[in-house]
């Protein structure tokens, strides 16, 4: 069985890293890694990569920026020459970033059967990007392999049969999980944020990178507004992507002297920093689920969550994007971690297993 996994974007690499180490118990399975290069940085990329223990990418498309239909064409046309020179009996990819839909449609109009791991999630919002790319890759998709039952329910609203999607828990756990066992037997002196989460008491972990929230003005303002009113009762440690560095510079944004501006982070390092904090504020994707798996109040500062499980079992609240709402839902989260939250059914690290089963039958 001839496997591409395909990986884009930093989200990715943290979902293929379990599904590309379960591949290894199958002796008849040879999983290959499509890297698009969509995320051309060192540190957002290929360290990634050597973070999470995966070889380097067996194809590396190198997509880089650009604007949407650029970066999409641009991996388009090369992932076409990789799957007609290679043949592939499957390829799977992950997410909802441009490489997602752009792999997605390639293998499909070759006839390739295409599965979706993370299938099945909606915001309902058409306006962000990642909602279509979402769409469009189920709309052609064979197998859906989703972290939660409202995606079950919106796959077989949108006409897919029952047979189709298989609910098997989430591969951003599994990795978590892993790295929690490496992190605990990993020298965590030798972190470049060592010594400054030792001297902190109570600390807040910042993440903010989407265009909706960084690339306004006045949105962007709000936002920092909210930041330094919460960096008055705690300091707050804010990895600062790459996108959101050159928009502070562009609109002049500084924060309090409380909130520690950081390079980006490793998987593992962000992962032992996050996973202390006292509350955990961010608009990703990702660590709205692993905060969940870890019980972490978690304060979501978007309008939507394409993840309501997260809301529903009390680990998350929606914030949006206003100053007030953003210190409202903090104030709620605070109160919320008294009483804690539940882990979804089948955040237990075992879902790359899950899927194997199903692909390997699939592809016999």
């Amino acid at each position: 069985m001839n496997v591409l996994l395909v990986a884009g974007a930093r989200p990715n690499f943290m979902k293929i890293a379990p599904l590309y180490r379960e591949s290894r118990r199958y002796p008849d399975v040879r999983c290959r890694i499509v890297h698009t290069g969509q995320h051309y940085d060192y540190v957002m990329s290929q360290a990634f990569f050597e973070d999470l223990e995966l070889p380097a990418p067996d194809f590396f498309l190198e997509a880089g920026s650009g604007s949407h239909a650029h970066q999409t064409a641009k991996i388009m046309v090369a992932f076409e020459e990789v799957c007609e020179r290679e043949h592939p009996d499957l390829v799977v990819v992950v997410g909802d970033v441009n490489s997602t839909l752009a792999c997605g449609i390639v293998a499909k109009k070759l006839w390739i059967l295409l599965a979706h791991v993370e299938a099945g999630l909606r915001s309902f919002d058409r306006r962000m990007p990642e909602e279509i790319n979402r769409l469009v890759t189920d709309a052609v998709s064979d197998l859906f392999f989703v972290t939660e039952e409202r995606a079950v329910e919106n796959l077989v609203r949108e006409g897919k049969l029952e047979e189709q999607v298989h609910q098997v828990g989430n591969v951003m756990i599994d990795n978590l999980h892993h790295q929690l066992e490496r992190l605990n037997r990993d020298d965590q002196t030798r972190f470049p944020s060592f010594e400054l989460k030792k001297r902190l008491g109570d600390y807040a972990f910042l993440t903010l990178h989407r265009p909706s929230n960084v690339d306004s003005r006045e949105v962007f303002q709000g936002i920092v507004k909210a930041v330094d009113r919460i960096s008055e009762e705690m300091d707050i440690l804010f990895p600062v992507h790459p996108r959101t560095r050159e928009t502070m510079s562009r609109f002049d944004v500084r924060f309090s002297d409380r909130v520690h501006l950081l390079p980006p982070l490793g998987f593992r390092e962000s992962l032992f920093l996050w996973k202390d904090a006292r509350v955990v504020l961010t608009d990703s994707g990702g660590l709205q689920e692993e905060t969940t798996a870890l019980s972490i109040p978690c304060v979501t500062i978007r309008e939507n969550t394409e993840r309501p499980i997260t809301v529903e079992v009390g680990s998350n609240v929606l914030a949006g994007t206003e100053t007030g709402k953003i210190l409202d839902a903090y104030g709620q989260s605070l109160k919320r971690a008294e009483s804690g939250s539940a882990v979804p059914p089948l955040w237990d690290g075992r879902a790359a297993e899950r899927i194997w089963r199903v692909l390997v039958g699939a592809g016999g």
